[in-house]
């Protein structure tokens, strides 16, 4: 009898009859002596769901339910995936030590004649140099992580710094690199092993070799392309999702990194031109005993989604997948190279696209600040728009004036980021305290 048929006839049995003989223990709970009743077994395929009694009922272990929703969810990492890729080698070390290996490997010790012994000694350095390449390969293969299982910032990192398709596109060709050495390394083994005198086993070792050889000089480039990788990887700054981290945003040029540098140990490029900072800096800042992160990122231009350039997507990244408080930076002295009107524009669209996050609005430079508000020749003059005629003049509604050359409001600026900081911390440990929840449940 099947296990399913078998607990369709138990359904259908009288509850009467299925608890007779039964003792009484308390209200609603029963001993069943083994002769009587069994646990039940519901089986389906992959997977195997155990039941107890609870109070004459049967009901699925919860132990099982937790292993089973594990089992059908992928792992996703946590940040620090690239802290933890393996020290690649360059391609040509890894062929000259794995020849080096293989050309110490001796016959196997009591053979007499001269040819069984060349063919042996020659498949078995062929054999040692096939592996002594293939085990690096494959072990860097396996501890490079697949891309869908990172958190959703480093994942972002990889397409925005790689190039979409590219990091796949390397450990794609490292996986073909050594399946060939293993294929070719295996062949010419075999070939060398039948050879019928000693000569015939030299030139086929020497042949083996050089094939080998040959493959591993032409393919090898993936192993470089692997290391460079790794190391661009194990440069991206490290962030601690149970850190609060302040993250500054704004048009190039706006005086950022300036205000990163004011703040926080980061020390940033501070040129005047778009795009100083050419990637995500991440810096930390110490106020009131408390440990904080703060991470300055690429400008932000006027323009859609589809038309942004690789530095500003980073931006865009650290807002949409990390927790951060986001400290705004407005220039309204026309030093920054963009129009009131442009910055209005972006700030606008960033604020609605990013309403959960806790926020800070600072106008910097406003020592340059005149008392008529700067007009650019492509600015939006319409006078109607009070709120942006308003934004021209001050910035956006609480806004905090600062200057870092004339050091004008940093004591403030530092008052309120702490602040700012204190309820980003708060936040993260009530989510975390959710998320507790949730998986307890």
């Amino acid at each position: 009898m099947s296990g399913t048929s078998g607990l369709f006839q138990l359904w259908q049995v009288p509850s009467s009859s299925l608890f007779s003989g039964c003792s009484k223990l308390s209200k609603g709970l029963y001993l069943v002596p083994a002769r009587v009743m069994y646990p039940m077994s519901c089986f389906r395929k992959q997977m195997q769901t155990t039941y107890e009694i609870v109070k004459g009922s049967y009901v699925s272990n919860p132990q099982d339910r937790q292993e089973s929703k594990e089992k059908l969810t992928p792992k996703v990492e946590n940040v620090g995936a690239f802290q933890k890729l393996p020290m690649v080698m360059p391609s040509v070390d890894i062929l000259h030590s794995a020849l080096r290996k293989a050309k110490r490997v001796s016959p196997t010790k009591g053979i007499a004649n001269a040819a069984k012994r060349e063919r042996n000694k020659g498949a078995k350095q062929l054999d040692s140099l096939m592996k002594e390449l293939a085990v690096p390969l494959r072990t860097y293969k396996e501890n490079f992580p697949n891309k869908k299982y990172l958190h959703p910032y480093e994942r972002s990192l990889i397409e925005l710094t790689l190039g979409d398709g590219n990091y796949e596109d390397v450990l794609g060709k490292l996986e073909a690199l050594r399946k060939k050495v293993v294929s070719v390394g295996k062949e010419h083994a075999s070939i060398c092993a039948k050879s019928l005198s000693k000569r015939e086993a030299e030139e086929r070792l020497n042949e083996g070799l050089k094939r080998i050889q040959e493959i591993f000089d032409r393919d090898g480039k993936a192993v470089d392309e692997l290391l460079n990788i790794a190391k661009t990887l194990r440069a991206m700054p490290v962030v601690d999702l149970e850190t609060p981290t302040l993250c500054l945003v704004g048009a190039p040029n706006v005086g950022k990194s300036s205000l990163v540098r004011v703040l926080s140990t980061g020390k940033p490029e501070i040129c005047n031109y778009p795009f100083t900072t050419r990637g995500i800096l991440m810096g930390h800042i110490n106020l009131s005993y408390q440990n904080f992160q703060v991470t300055d990122t690429p400008g932000i231009l006027r323009r859609c989604d589809e038309d942004r350039n690789n530095l500003e997507k980073l931006t865009l990244a650290v807002l949409t997948h990390l927790p951060t408080a986001v400290l705004y930076v407005h220039d309204l002295s026309g030093e920054c190279g963009m129009s009131p009107s442009d910055q209005f524009v972006i700030y606008k669209e960033m604020r609605e696209r990013f309403s959960s996050h806790i926020w800070l609005d600072v106008v910097s430079k406003c020592d340059l600040l005149q008392a008529s508000p700067v007009i650019f020749t492509t600015d939006d003059c319409n006078a109607d728009n009070f709120e942006l005629v308003r934004y021209r003049k001050i910035g956006p509604d609480g806004a905090l004036n600062v200057s870092v050359k004339k050091e004008i409001g940093l004591q403030e600026l530092k008052k309120r980021v702490y602040e700012l900081l204190v309820s980003q911390s708060e936040r993260i440990r009530k989510q975390k305290s959710k998320e507790g929840l949730e998986v307890s449940i």
